[in-house]
């Protein structure tokens, strides 16, 4: 689940072809999530995220739980809801 997004203001420094050092900014956007299988709080980089996938339709998973389980944990308990055996062809997004 996306909770917040704050801000990071990081100063770097570069040397120009004279040899003088300039310093210039940059600022990057972190998001703070909550794992929907432990719930415990981490962060990541918008940048390294796909933009779809920054909304609360979407599970998100911290990198201490195992993500294709949590995936197969969610798949069993849609099919739990339906009453459907795992041998059925009918696909689940479809209903």
């Amino acid at each position: 689940m996306l909770l917040t997004e704050y801000q990071v203001e990081k100063e770097y420094k570069r040397k120009s072809k004279n040899g003088k050092e300039h310093s210039y900014f940059r600022k990057k956007t972190i998001l703070v999530f909550r794992c929907d299988n432990c719930l415990c709080e981490f962060e990541r980089d918008k940048g390294s995220m796909d933009p779809k996938r920054l909304s609360n339709n979407y599970y998100h998973v911290c990198e201490n739980c195992d993500d294709k389980r949590f995936a197969q944990k969610k798949g069993a308990e849609r099919r739990n809801v339906w009453n459907m055996p795992v041998s059925s062809l009918t696909k689940i997004s479809k209903l």
